[in-house]
C-alpha cells in the first residue's frame, strides 16, 4: 500500500530569485516614481502609497531570497543610514509627528527601492531600465502636450499640463512642472548618451531619444536646465580627460580637480546674481532668495535639529505656513535642498546629508576614473547634475530625485567603501585556497 503523499507547494523562491522578475521590479520602480505627479493626479495619493508599499513589499522578498548573496554591511551606505535615522528621530521635536512620520515613511520607501535595484542589478542593468521608463514617459509627455496645445486645444489640469506647446512652452509633460520636466530630460539625456555608448540600443534608437529628450528640454523653459546641463558637460569633459591619464598620473590630477571645483563653487555663489541674469532669470531668483533669506532666519530658531522631517512641504504646517504668510506665496518646497534640510532636520541632518552627497560623488567618480567601461561614468555624472539642480529645487530630496542619489551612493559604496577594506582585511593569505578563487587568487572561472 503506497504511502500517502501531501501535495507539494510551489516554491516562489526560484521566481523571486530570478534575473526577470529583477528587471521587472527595476522597470516598475522607476516608472512608479518617475510617474508619481501622474498616478497621484489620475489616481490620487493613496494609489501612489499602496503602489510604493507593494514594491517594498516585493523588495524585501527579494533582498530575503537573495540573503547568502548581501553582506548586511554591504547593504547601505553608511551615511544613508545615519540620514534616514534621523529624519525617523525627528518625530520626537516635530511641530506635527503624525506628518512627520507620513513623510518618513515616504522617505524609507523610495529609498529602500534604490537600496534593493543596486543590490539586484547592475550598473548596465540599472541604466538600461531607466533609458527605457525615461524614453516611454518623455514620449508619453509629448503626445499629451501635443493632444492637448494642438488637437484639443484645452489644459488636462488633472496632469498639470496647460498645453501651451503651440507657444513653444513652457511645457510640464507628466512631471507636474516645468522645472521637474527639465531635470528629468538633463538625466534622460546622459541617460541616452550613455546607452548609445554602449551600444544597450540600436543606433536610430538612441538617436531618436537624444532628440526627444533635448526637444523637451527647450519646451520646459526651464532657466535652471541650461545651468545644469553646462555643469554635467562641463564634469563630463573633465570625467573623459581623467580617465586618459596613467594610476599615477591620474591621482595628481583628481587633486587638483577637486581644489578647482571647490573654487569654482565659491566663485558661483559670490556671482550668482550675474549668472541668473545671465540665464534670464533674475525675477526667478529674487524670488528664491526671499524665501531663503525667510528660511535661514526661521532656522536660528531651532538651529540643530530643525522643525522636523516632511519632505514636501504641507501648506498648513508651521514653519511652512508661516514662511509662505510672511512671503504672500505658496511654496512646497525651499527651492534649495540643502535649505531645505537644515530648515527640517538642522545642522546636524546637514551635515550627514552633505557628507553622504560628497562621499557618494567621490566614490563614483573615482570608479569611473578607473574602470574603462563607459557605463560607470553615468553615476557621477547624474550625482553632478542632481547635486547642481539641488541649488534651485528640492526634488532630490523626494520621489525620483531621492531615487537616483540613493541607487548613486549604493552603486559607488559597492566599490570603494570601508567595508571593501575590512572585507580585504579579513580575507585569507594570498596562497590559501577557497571556495571562491583558484590557487592564483583569481575567482572560479576567470581567465
Amino acid at each position: 500500500m503506497s504511502a500517502d503523499r501531501s501535495p507539494t507547494r510551489p516554491d516562489p523562491r526560484p521566481v523571486l530569485a530570478s534575473a526577470e522578475l529583477a528587471r521587472a521590479f527595476t522597470i516598475a520602480s522607476f516608472a512608479a516614481v518617475f510617474g508619481a505627479s501622474a498616478i497621484r493626479g489620475l489616481t490620487g495619493d493613496v494609489t501612489y502609497a499602496t503602489v510604493l508599499t507593494g514594491l517594498c513589499a516585493l523588495g524585501v522578498a527579494m533582498l530575503i531570497v537573495r540573503r547568502r548573496e548581501i553582506e548586511v554591511l554591504h547593504l547601505a551606505p553608511t551615511t544613508l543610514v545615519v540620514f534616514v535615522v534621523w529624519a525617523g528621530a525627528s518625530v520626537l521635536w516635530s511641530t506635527d509627528a503624525a506628518r512627520t512620520a507620513v513623510g518618513w515613511a515616504g522617505l524609507v520607501g523610495v529609498s529602500f527601492l534604490g537600496v534593493v535595484i543596486g543590490h539586484v542589478r547592475d550598473a548596465h542593468q540599472s541604466v538600461r531600465a531607466l533609458g527605457d521608463v525615461l524614453r516611454w514617459l518623455l514620449a508619453a509627455s509629448l503626445a499629451l502636450e501635443v493632444l492637448s496645445g494642438i488637437l484639443w486645444d484645452t489644459p488636462i489640469p488633472f496632469l498639470g499640463i496647460r498645453g501651451d506647446i503651440t507657444e513653444l512652452g513652457p511645457v510640464q509633460g507628466l512631471f507636474g512642472s516645468r522645472n521637474d520636466l527639465g531635470v528629468v530630460t538633463v538625466i534622460a539625456l546622459l541617460t541616452f548618451l550613455v546607452e548609445w555608448r554602449t551600444r544597450s540600443v540600436r543606433p536610430a534608437t538612441a538617436a531618436a531619444s537624444v532628440v526627444l529628450s533635448v526637444g523637451l528640454a527647450l519646451l520646459s523653459g526651464s532657466p535652471t536646465v541650461v545651468l545644469v546641463a553646462v555643469v554635467t558637460a562641463v564634469a563630463a569633459a573633465a570625467l573623459a580627460a581623467v580617465r586618459t591619464l596613467t594610476p599615477r598620473r591620474r591621482r595628481a590630477a583628481q587633486l587638483t580637480l577637486g581644489v578647482a571645483v571647490l573654487a569654482a563653487l565659491a566663485l558661483a555663489c559670490a556671482q550668482r546674481a550675474a549668472i541668473a541674469s545671465a540665464l534670464d532669470g533674475r525675477d526667478d531668483l529674487s524670488l528664491r532668495t526671499d524665501l531663503w533669506g525667510e528660511i535661514l532666519r526661521f532656522s536660528d530658531d531651532s538651529p540643530v535639529h530643525g522643525f522636523g522631517w516632511f519632505g514636501p512641504w504641507p501648506p498648513d504646517t508651521a514653519p511652512f505656513s508661516v514662511l509662505n504668510f510672511g512671503l504672500d506665496q505658496q511654496h512646497a518646497s525651499a527651492l534649495n535642498a540643502y535649505l531645505d534640510v537644515l530648515l527640517q532636520l538642522g545642522w546636524a541632518g546637514l551635515l550627514v546629508f552633505l557628507v553622504l552627497c560628497a562621499l557618494a560623488l567621490a566614490r563614483a567618480w573615482l570608479v569611473a576614473g578607473e574602470r574603462r567601461a563607459v557605463v560607470h561614468t553615468w553615476a557621477p555624472l547624474t550625482l553632478v547634475a542632481l547635486l547642481t539642480v539641488s541649488l534651485f529645487e528640492s526634488s532630490v530630496l523626494s520621489g525620483a530625485g531621492l531615487l537616483l542619489l540613493v541607487l548613486c551612493a549604493v552603486r559607488a559604496g559597492q566599490s570603494r567603501s570601508w567595508r571593501e577594506r575590512l572585507g580585504d582585511r579579513a580575507a585569507p593569505a594570498p596562497g590559501v585556497a577557497t571556495g571562491g578563487a583558484d590557487a592564483q587568487g583569481r575567482p572560479d572561472g576567470a581567465g
